[in-house]
């Protein structure tokens, strides 16, 4: 063997050691899949990170030529397996979430205005889910939102209301009205768990009204009894409460 052949062949060994210490076994694939001379009819990764972004011709990222490929926008089928669907044609989810994120903010907001609105929203936390933003109120051990027993609202919920209201009343999303109560003791002749949620939920739904929110809007008045318990114990007043929902528009 000529000297230089034996130096190539060594400087060539120790590049396959270097690359076999510092790269991924991910990065090793790519490699090996680069100097694959059936490459061109694979769907494997390309191991590099050029001009297709370390993809091979026929890449999710980069269509082909002749126009069959597929990109982010419309994968395949075989990475729709793995979970890039990819975005609908008029999928606005991503809009919503952030419009009802927004108002979210608005509403957590108020709190910094005054002492007073911080006390109010000491009775209620939100959240975004698939069904809309849902502003939870419940009671607290000093301060409950309706009379004992009853369906009249208190001042602190009128209160409440209003602020609700003025957020609200931001967008033009149908609403929803849903009340809960805590378990009452099971030998009690004529339990109320029922009949109260749904009359504490029409109570939120007028006082929203009076607030200056369109009766037009709402789109669901419900009771849920003590089905839902917001505790591990379902006694506890923290159980007493109601959900505004402002819901999405597109579901």
């Amino acid at each position: 063997m000529a000297y230089a052949d034996f130096v190539t062949a060594m400087m060539a060994f120790f590049m396959l050691m270097w690359l076999l210490g510092a790269t991924t076994e991910k990065q090793r694939k790519g490699i090996a899949d680069y100097f694959n001379p059936t490459i061109p009819i694979n769907r494997v990764s390309g191991g590099g990170d050029g001009a297709f972004g370390g993809d091979s011709i026929f890449s999710d990222e980069t269509l082909s030529h002749n126009g069959t490929g597929s990109s982010a926008s419309s994968p395949s089928d075989e990475k729709k397996g793995g979970g890039a669907e990819g975005p609908a044609v008029g999928d606005s989810s991503g809009d919503q979430d952030n419009e009802l994120k927004k108002l979210q903010s608005v509403l957590e907001g108020q709190g910094g205005e005054s002492m007073t609105m911080q006390t109010l929203l000491a009775h209620v936390v939100s959240k975004v889910t698939d069904e809309g933003l849902v502003i939870e109120i419940f009671d607290l051990d000093d301060a409950p939102l309706f009379e004992t027993d009853s369906e009249v609202p208190t001042q602190t919920l009128i209160g409440i209301s209003q602020l609700i209201s003025e957020v609200v009343n931001l967008t033009e999303n149908e609403i929803a009205v849903d009340g809960y109560v805590r378990s009452y003791p099971v030998m009690i002749r004529n339990n109320p768990i029922w009949p109260l949620s749904a009359a504490r939920a029409q109570s939120m739904r007028k006082l929203l009204e009076d607030a200056g929110t369109g009766s037009g809007r709402v789109a669901r008045i419900s009771g849920h009894a003590d089905r839902r318990p917001a505790t591990a114990d379902p006694s506890a007043v923290r159980n007493n409460r109601i959900e505004v929902i402002l819901l999405r528009t597109d579901r």
